[in-house]
């Protein structure tokens, strides 16, 4: 047995650091100096190494330490965390909050202009941390906003955010989900940096790339090492503690030790908003983190809750962004880029120059056409800005200063794997037609093997990195050539997940027709449309034979379609994967003619957001029932069916004449 004494000089000494951290990490403001607060540390690890059975979870000592994951769980947030809709200029802030106030009165809440909150928007990593009766029990990003990953490990190794609440003054309520960013001081950023450099690995882009990096580690303690911190900015589920306003809900979280926001202000009305907006921009550089706006949210929690969400974004709040930051700097040269999906892109070389504390020495050009708007020749000076203060773009060239000599035009070929290039009609961005180009593979490979596609369980996108960086597999037909002992040669690949990919790939051989089409990647066809394909020619034969003509005479294959997948099977790249595949057994069968389903004669189009499906799923449950899906509204469609958010095709459809229904009337169709 314990004596009663340790115990309860382990649980004061948990409660002394834990204060003192809240004291050191969120207020600033410490109470004791750095060796006294060893001396503590260094007191609970003694008593714990000597009585392991009282080690706890929530411990101070237990931030750092635990085994590496093999890959990341994913955790369901209790409720949705919804991304923000951004205000890039002061006409935008406007009209959101003239739709705020009409959204306000219809609900009935017109008595008078809402209540708002300003507070800097931190440029980080989204995270949720959920506590249950006051102990940190699982954190995680924001993922797709309703579900994220498990990074538990990883943000237990950040200081500043406590294991166990404190519980003074305040009660802890039995849940408590707390959302924030996960963020790098500039300097602490900057000497990542360069220790980065000095060890001969590359630095990172800028401090949100490296925040969220960190928190991705599969191992913590590479996490421990990178000067991570966060401030807390909202509420998810909370049980046990009700709250009127935001501005009340962050003042008592801040009591139970967690850093919250700083700058926070509340307003009156729009004005008071934009005289803030206007003086955080004033200080900017003198905040010692990245901030690229301020986020507006309305302070009523019982009026947010009433005001609702659009499909992605609260009604309540938006960002009001930042103006890019501007420098200038000289063209050295223009490289083609070869995108994964085979596009080219022009890209600049710059001399190198630091825009909003980062160094900028490449910038996207888009197309030809943009470098003709630009007027831009080699050598020209040109002003540059981080797009949402992240993406260098060229805004326009100095003509004050000497003008470059060297006019660029896009190459015939692709500069790397030389096949020529294809460019469609109404298209300004040409492409590399050959699914095998060495700039391209890795995406080819992750298509072919979707689920949409091929289907090849377990064949993710870290696998397929390093099936193409050790040169095993360098297009889609060599996939089938793999074996045991390559797949034992993968980083992390145990031999019963070895046996299960090789399964996959033998269990492919004989694809469905029209996903095999789907999975070869041409451009502009997608599941519909290689349904089509797949009934219109019964074989892959007949397919590669097809002329231009014979193409256009099916229904939603238009001219620009037909010379894609026309182009596609006369490409001799192509051609030679094609036959390698058929020849290691990968082809599929002539297709009979389908017997009639329900859905038989009948033609859909979707818009909006599905609630019960995706988009890609609904459409496949018509093409089994025997219907067909259009992408477009025409006199062949036979129902509309509208979802969330829907876009114009439904104000066609009305006018068409189409019969249009809901997500819960096509259930109903379908069921029978």
């Amino acid at each position: 047995m314990v004596p009663e004494d340790i115990k309860k000089s382990i649980n004061q000494l948990r409660e002394q650091i834990n204060y003192h951290n809240y004291r050191y990490y969120a207020l600033d403001e410490p109470e004791i100096s750095d060796a006294e607060y060893d001396r503590l540390l260094r007191e609970l690890i003694r008593l714990e190494e000597k009585h392991p059975e009282l080690v706890t979870p929530d411990s101070p000592t237990q931030r750092i330490g635990a085994a590496p994951s093999e890959k990341f769980t994913t955790v369901k947030h209790q409720e949705r965390m919804y991304s923000l809709e951004n205000a890039m200029d002061e006409k935008e802030l406007d009209e959101w909050y003239e739709r705020l106030l009409k959204s306000a009165g219809e609900i009935g809440k017109n008595t008078g202009r809402p209540e708002l909150v300003a507070e800097p928007k931190i440029d980080g990593a989204a995270v949720e941390i959920v506590y249950q009766n006051g102990i940190f029990t699982v954190g995680s990003t924001r993922g797709d906003g309703v579900t994220g990953e498990d990074v538990t490990l990883n943000l237990k190794t950040i200081k500043s955010i406590p294991l166990k609440l404190i519980s003074r003054n305040v009660g802890i309520p039995e849940r408590l989900d707390v959302r924030g960013e996960v963020y790098m001081e500039k300097e602490k950023f900057n000497e990542l940096n360069r220790r980065q450099i000095k060890t001969g690995q590359e630095p990172f882009a800028n401090p949100r790339n490296a925040a969220a990096g960190s928190l991705r580690q599969l191992d913590p303690k590479i996490t421990t090492a990178r000067p991570l911190d966060i401030m807390i900015h909202g509420l998810g589920s909370v049980q046990g503690k009700l709250f009127a306003t935001h501005s009340e809900s962050l003042d008592y979280i801040s009591k139970l030790g967690l850093k919250t926001v700083k700058f926070l202000q509340v307003c009156n009305n729009l004005s008071e908003v934009k005289k803030y907006y206007q003086n955080l921009l004033g200080k900017r550089d003198e905040v010692p983190y990245e901030i690229d706006g301020i986020v507006i949210k309305v302070n009523d929690l019982e009026l947010q809750k009433r005001l609702g969400v659009r499909t992605r974004t609260p009604r309540w709040a938006i960002a009001y962004k930042f103006p890019a930051r501007e420098e200038t700097t000289q063209l050295l040269d223009i490289q083609v880029q070869v995108g994964r999906t085979g596009a080219l892109t022009p890209v600049a070389i710059l001399k190198p120059v630091r825009v909003g504390g980062v160094e900028v020495s490449r910038a996207t050009l888009h197309n030809q056409d943009e470098i003709e708007r630009l007027g831009l020749k080699i050598g020209d000076w040109v002003a540059i800005k981080r797009a949402g203060d992240v993406i260098p773009k060229i805004i326009k060239v100095i003509t004050g200063k000497p003008r470059g000599k060297k006019n660029f035009t896009m190459p015939g070929i692709c500069p790397v794997c030389h096949a020529p290039i294809v460019l469609a009609p109404d298209e300004v961005i040409p492409r590399c037609p050959n699914i095998a180009c060495p700039a391209q593979i890795k995406g080819t490979l992750q298509h072919f093997a979707s689920r949409e596609a091929m289907d090849i369980e377990g064949l993710g996108e870290k696998i397929i990195d390093q099936l193409v960086d050790k040169k095993l597999v360098l297009d889609p037909s060599e996939l089938y050539k793999l074996n045991l002992e390559d797949l034992l040669t993968l980083e992390r690949m145990g031999e019963k997940l070895a046996e299960n990919i090789l399964a996959s790939i033998e269990k492919s051989r004989r694809p469905i027709p029209a996903r095999f089409i789907y999975a070869l990647g041409i451009r502009h066809v997608g599941e519909a449309t290689a349904v089509i394909l797949a009934e219109a020619f019964g074989s892959m034969d007949k397919l590669k034979q097809a002329t231009k003509e014979k193409l256009e005479n099916f229904y939603e294959i238009g001219p620009v379609v037909a010379e894609s997948i026309y182009n596609f099977f006369h490409n001799v790249n192509n051609k030679e994967i094609i036959d390698r595949l058929k020849k290691f057994g990968v082809e599929y069968q002539p297709v009979s003619k389908k017997p009639a389903g329900p859905l038989t004669g009948l033609t859909f189009v979707f818009t909006g957001e599905l609630a019960k499906f995706t988009r890609s799923e609904a459409k496949r449950l018509v093409q089994e029932q025997g219907g067909k899906i259009a992408s477009a509204v025409s006199k062949k469609v036979t129902y509309l069916v509208a979802g969330a958010e829907p876009s114009s095709k439904l104000e066609q459809a009305k006018k068409s004449g189409i019969k249009t229904i809901s997500e819960e009337e096509f259930l109903k169709m379908i069921e029978k």
